[in-house]
């Protein structure tokens, strides 16, 4: 808008209309662009204002006490509105730098990254935010290694935003303290869905103007064990199911039983006694994720094909495996995620001391 005034002040000048003062709107123009540019863009606009003032006076042979005074003001406007624009750039900056470190904590605190070894299996996790410089939204994801074997969460918080995060990290935090308790994993879920209930019941915790979305509030959620034996045990709360990689090729871990998401109780009709379990032999990989991975859609609305970019980098270490499938999902959505993704990918390690039991009988992604 500055530098559009300055043209309309010049083609005000080379006109008929010329008698038209536009001295004291250029004087003005440095502070306009001290509102919304930078320091650079600030002395631009100055510098046009004051190329325009100099070039119609010299044109129209109009020097005297007026255009004197115009320049005059015009040069204290600028040093002071780019004095000014500098200083809020910086005090903007502060202020982003701090946003960013108290969100990076809190990534930390809520996110940890998972470590590249864990008992039995070789572990890596990614996870990135849809939301323009967020770090951190209502994805969620663990790893811990217990008595019982290998322990891992992954979930997904209906909605956006803080109230989103608030209810990951009730989630998070009721996981990490079942999972060193309780031997049978449906306890473990149960801890999280009491937990959420919890939190979802409070009213303080929820706010006046998210008092009609309170009933509306659901997690799924999948936790899964790896024990010593060559299995892996899965409890599926209405979360997208883990998909295997053996061998080149990819198959979906589907639960006999579907069960809805944490939060909506009233529809569990049958409580499951225990998990169900896999066939997890050493060099298989599985992958836990959410529906953000799946549902991303290209610009001409295909969704993201998980499998078949799965199979396409099986060849690829651990280490690499998830950065590629990454690439591979900002490719296929062109830089424009409609929602947040996380992924967590499991690899077997062979060990000799562990037995595949009853699953040498089983078809390989059928439960035992």
């Amino acid at each position: 808008m500055p530098f559009v005034i300055v043209l309309v002040a010049l083609g005000i000048e080379l006109s008929p209309a010329h008698a038209v003062i536009t001295g004291p709107i250029l004087a003005a123009i440095p502070a306009l662009a001290a509102l919304a540019m930078g320091p650079k863009a600030t002395l631009s606009a100055a510098t046009g204002a004051f190329a325009v003032t100099v070039t119609t006076a010299t044109l129209h042979q109009s020097w005297g006490g007026q255009v004197y005074s115009n320049l005059l003001s015009l040069l204290v406007v600028s040093v002071a509105s780019v004095t000014m624009s500098n200083a809020m750039r910086t005090h903007r900056q502060s202020e982003l730098d701090q946003v960013r470190r108290v969100a990076e904590a809190a990534q930390r605190a809520l996110l940890r990254p998972v470590p590249a070894r864990l008992g039995p299996v070789r572990m890596a996790s990614m996870y990135v935010a849809a939301e323009t410089g967020a770090q951190i939204g209502g994805d969620l994801y663990e790893a811990v290694q217990t008595r019982y074997g290998v322990r891992m969460i992954v979930g997904d918080v209906r909605g956006k935003g803080l109230a989103a995060v608030r209810l990951a990290a009730v989630v998070l935090g009721a996981f990490r303290e079942a999972v060193h308790y309780e031997e049978e994993l449906v306890e473990v879920m149960n801890h999280c869905a009491a937990a959420l209930e919890r939190e979802c019941t409070v009213p303080s915790a929820v706010d006046a103007d998210d008092e009609e979305d309170q009933y509306e509030t659901f997690v799924t959620a999948l936790v899964a064990q790896v024990p010593d034996r060559f299995v892996v045990q899965v409890v599926n709360r209405g979360h997208p199911p883990p998909l295997v990689l053996r061998k080149g090729k990819v198959e979906a871990l589907m639960p006999v039983s579907p069960l809805p998401p944490l939060g909506l109780e009233e529809f569990l009709t049958v409580r499951p006694a225990e998990a169900e379990s896999y066939l997890f032999a050493p060099g298989d990989r599985l992958l836990l994720h959410t529906d953000g991975v799946i549902e991303a859609r290209s610009p001409d609305g295909d969704f993201f094909a998980l499998p078949d970019a799965m199979e396409a980098v099986h060849s690829c270490r651990a280490s690499e495996f998830l950065e590629q499938l990454h690439k591979g999902l900002i490719r296929h959505t062109e830089g424009c995620l409609a929602d947040d993704a996380a992924m967590l990918l499991v690899e077997r390690l062979g060990d000799e001391g562990n037995q595949v039991g009853e699953a040498d009988a089983s078809s390989s992604h059928r439960p035992l």
